[in-house]
């Protein structure tokens, strides 16, 4: 158990953020770099089609909740953090959200940054630029613990 312990932490080790204080820029876009994931993939700033404005507060809620995109449709989302507490908005299925809040649980201080997330001080904005290339029905949450638990959740509807 130990072994497996070690090593899940030294998994996301690598990454460059941690849900600390730290400010990080945004990586450019690498197409070589993306990957294929059952949600979509990390899109391309130049090729957005649409962009979304979603706030985030210390209500444990987002706005707008739902949303409902084109497959092949490139979002920009700009998220504002309105609170006083640090959010982020992560993309992915159910099982992953899930899997990821209890993990979070467990490493809260745990450090990432992969393209299907933004983590937005209060009082700032955020980017997220994705694609959406899969049909179905997928997930966005805040997994800074306790918030994802408290409802802080919304759907995205891909026809």
């Amino acid at each position: 158990m130990t072994i497996a312990l070690c090593a899940l932490v030294l998994l996301f080790a690598g990454h460059a953020y941690a849900h600390g204080d730290a400010v990080h820029a945004a990586k450019p876009f690498d197409v070589a770099k993306v990957e294929q994931t059952p949600f979509g993939r990390a899109g391309d700033p130049k090729a957005v089609s649409r962009t979304v404005r979603v706030t985030m507060g210390d209500t444990m809620r987002f706005t707008p909740s739902a949303l409902t995109v084109k497959r092949g449709e490139t979002v920009r989302f700009v998220v504002r953090n309105e609170g006083k507490l640090l959010h982020e908005m992560i993309l992915g299925t159910s099982d992953e959200l899930a899997r990821h809040a209890q993990m979070m649980r467990k490493f809260p201080d745990m450090e990432h940054d992969d393209p299907h997330m933004v983590h937005v001080k209060p009082g700032h904005t955020g980017d997220l630029v994705w694609t959406f290339n899969r049909a179905g029905e997928f997930r966005f949450a805040c997994l800074v613990p306790g918030h994802f638990e408290a409802g802080m959740a919304g759907t995205i509807k891909v026809q």
